[in-house]
């Protein structure tokens, strides 16, 4: 019997144990270390953004742009409704209402056509998600946004190393945010960051970021004392995190061709089932250059999508499907509201199927072909 091809496996550089034992030897293991510094100047190296923050999860660094942006009860946030719950819980938790508006039929981001449509005179931010690490249509996003005095806040979560007409995802809003879950490219086992594009928003977010202390003006000299002086929370990550996590910017680019060169194989072996209309594979638009986070194939039917992944375990491979469309889920319901029909959300995500895709599936790939060749 072969053994099980899981769906995601954790890569490691060999450094990131090492960086570890570096942060304990340099007696600094809570935040802001040596090796936040390291990473913080690499996301604003890579990125261009005016400030980047490294948080304990990309939710925190969302829930972080809800403070910034001043939510309250009742405000609006334009969303799709096929993402994470996170996307729209840290808006939530401020009072907001997630209003979600359908996906395109290509990339499965959101609609930037259904956008207008969906603003009222209590609309406060646009949350575009860029799905798979490729991106959505920000000129248009950002064009809405500067006619309608509005905030753009970026979830990347799925989209370091992706750019859009040539400008990394999450450094085209007012704000941005990143994950750095295992399941990412990469990964600090849990873990994220926020990127500050507008330098307004800077002072607030590291006050917000330190439990709602000047803490971080301090150690720089700026004031002689820290004290409490906004709302906010424990949002950074451990020292441990960030040492981890700079074993993997060290290698983001080589990481990064590693999975384009998956996902390709993928892509090329996939032509003739999406001649014959047996399956739907993913669309990059032009403009847009994507990471390879996943590699998605879109099947007839709901049915079809059950077999397929019944016949993969069947010979070992693990297969998922994605998100539950949030408009359909008790809280979404409870907390939010759609704008209009979304018939691309609750079509395509009944149909969508994730293969594995992960840094060292290599010579596991002609068995994970042949097998979706026979699953299919």
């Amino acid at each position: 019997m072969n053994s099980t091809i899981p769906f995601n496996k954790p890569f490691m550089t060999g450094r990131e144990l090492w960086y570890i034992a570096q942060a304990h030897t340099n007696g600094h293991l809570s935040g802001d270390g040596a090796f936040t510094k390291k990473c913080h100047g690499w996301l604003e190296q890579n990125t261009g953004s005016a400030r980047a923050l490294l948080t304990h999860s990309c939710t925190a660094a969302l829930e972080m742009a809800a403070l910034l942006a001043e939510l309250k009860e009742g405000d609006e946030v334009i969303m799709p409704s096929y993402t994470f719950v996170s996307t729209a819980n840290a808006f939530v938790m401020r009072g907001a209402v997630p209003v979600f508006v359908d996906i395109r039929p290509d990339t499965l981001n959101i609609d930037e056509t259904k956008i207008e449509a969906a603003i009222t005179p209590r609309t406060k931010v646009i949350l575009p998600v860029h799905y798979a690490g490729v991106a959505c249509e920000m000129d248009t996003i950002m064009d809405i946004a500067r006619r309608h005095d509005l905030i753009v806040v970026e979830d990347a979560a799925q989209g370091i190393m992706s750019t859009y007409k040539g400008r990394p995802l999450g450094s085209i809003g007012h704000m941005g945010a990143y994950s750095f879950h295992e399941t990412k490219n990469v990964i600090a086992g849990e873990g994220g960051a926020l990127l500050v594009n507008d330098p307004v928003y800077a002072q607030r977010a590291e006050i917000i970021r330190e439990k709602g202390t000047n803490r971080s003006q301090f150690f720089r000299g700026q004031v002689d004392k820290y004290t409490w002086v906004d709302i906010g929370s424990s949002y950074l990550p451990g020292e441990v995190i960030a040492a981890f996590l700079w074993a993997q910017m060290e290698e983001a680019a080589n990481i990064t061709a590693r999975r384009l060169a998956l996902w390709q194989q993928y892509h090329e072996f996939l032509i003739p089932l999406e001649e014959r209309g047996v399956l739907r594979r993913p669309v990059v638009p032009e403009g847009c250059v994507h990471n390879a986070h996943m590699y998605y194939i879109l099947l007839e039917s709901l049915e079809q999508r059950s077999n397929v992944i019944a016949n993969l375990k069947q010979q070992g491979i693990s297969s998922v499907f994605h998100y539950v469309p949030l408009h359909s889920a008790p809280a979404g319901t409870r907390f939010g509201r759609p704008a209009g029909a979304l018939p691309h959300t609750e079509g395509l995500s009944e149909r969508l199927l994730r293969l594995p895709l992960w840094v060292g599936l290599e010579p596991e790939m002609p068995r994970v072909l042949k097998a979706l060749l026979e699953a299919v």
